[in-house]
């Protein structure tokens, strides 16, 4: 779990019209090419996740749900639901908890996406243990993002204004991190706005939710400012 505290800080969102993903990842060297190394990936065209913690567990984890999703596609003609992914994955995760030859995964991952039944989103742990979620966090900065992902008001939350409060989310749970420059990952799910596919969201909305976090914080020190004075 060390390695999932001391990594950059994931959120997920679930709106009432599809999920959002968000991740902050840390930029530990200036020579690392910005976009490389995502910590948001995509499991099947409807299902995305992201996760905090070490990345080798992190794609590892990734391309066992794509394994999962394509059989099951194949034997059932059609799309896995999430919570049945979710119960392959889990005794999978957990089964590397039972033996003195493996180690347990060294990742916290958020999944999320939509089906018939609307939006999931589900957190698992490296014991193999999961639940739903409406809003979940993990990483460094998870106390900072639980705590404002606590005051959203879910069911009437759709996916366009979750992504600005991600970045929102993200910047604030930055200040566990300040001292090093991070990169913003969103991706987004949502029937209404994706067509069902899980996808990045597009650069020109991913610039004005940064913007909106940014204007969020002055606003903010603006207010600590005023009160101290």
């Amino acid at each position: 779990m060390k390695a999932v505290e001391n990594g950059g800080t994931s959120i997920g969102i679930k709106a009432k019209d599809g999920v959002v993903l968000a991740v902050e990842k840390i930029i530990n060297s200036k020579l690392l090419v910005p976009g490389k190394n995502k910590r948001i990936q995509t499991i099947d065209r409807h299902i995305g996740v992201a996760y905090s913690g070490l990345l080798p567990d992190g794609r590892h984890f990734v391309n066992r749900g794509r394994d999962e999703a394509l059989s099951f596609r194949s034997t059932y003609k059609t799309p896995v639901s999430l919570p049945h992914l979710m119960d392959r994955l889990g005794l999978y995760v957990q089964n590397y908890t039972c033996y003195n030859s493996v180690r347990p995964f060294g990742i916290v991952s958020i999944v999320g996406g939509v089906d018939d039944n609307g939006p999931h989103l589900y957190m698992i742990e490296p014991s193999g243990a999961y639940w739903g979620y409406t809003g979940a966090a993990t990483g460094k900065g998870r106390q900072t993002a639980k705590s404002e992902l606590e005051k959203l008001n879910f069911e009437e939350l759709t996916v366009r204004e979750a992504v600005k409060q991600a970045a929102r989310i993200i910047h604030q749970a930055h200040e566990d991190n300040k001292d090093k420059d991070y990169e913003l990952e969103i991706s987004w799910c949502s029937l209404e706005e994706t067509g069902g596919k899980h996808e990045f969201v597009p650069e020109e909305l991913l610039q004005e939710a940064i913007q909106y976090a940014q204007e969020d914080d002055e606003e903010e020190e603006e207010e600590d400012t005023e009160m101290a004075n």
